[in-house]
């Protein structure tokens, strides 16, 4: 029984990820670090000009990021959306899922101590 689709069809069609050969992974780095490149520079670019509006900036800046990491996830962590990856990419959401966990339960701690600490002209009588 023959395969349906033709090695040279099966051997294009694959994640940008995914290294099967020594010469396409070094292709493959290289456009990581020519995207992660162009990403910075466009961030740098966004924060220093006047032709975004500037309350969109930080949106700006924020999608920017988001690219950078999926460059990354991509091209340097070679996580893609293959059937092998899946135990990688559960890896990598339960992780993204802990860090984000500990960062806003910090950031909403801490605004709930500001929020009931005793004003700071108070304090100072109190201690005199």
């Amino acid at each position: 029984m023959s395969d349906p689709v033709p090695q040279e069809a099966a051997v294009q069609d694959r994640a940008p990820g995914t290294v099967h050969n020594e010469r396409g992974s070094v292709i493959t780095y290289l456009a990581g670090l020519g995207f992660a490149v162009v990403l910075t520079l466009a961030s740098f670019w966004a924060s220093d000009s006047h032709a975004v509006w500037a309350p969109a900036v930080p949106i700006l800046l924020a999608v920017l990021a988001v690219g950078q990491m999926g460059v990354h996830v991509v091209f340097f962590f070679h996580i893609s959306s293959g059937p092998d990856d899946t135990n990688n990419f559960l890896a990598l959401a339960f992780g993204i899922f802990v860090v984000a966990l500990v960062v806003f339960g910090s950031i909403l701690i801490m605004s709930n101590l500001n929020a009931n600490m005793m004003p700071m002209d108070q304090l100072m009588q109190m201690q005199r």
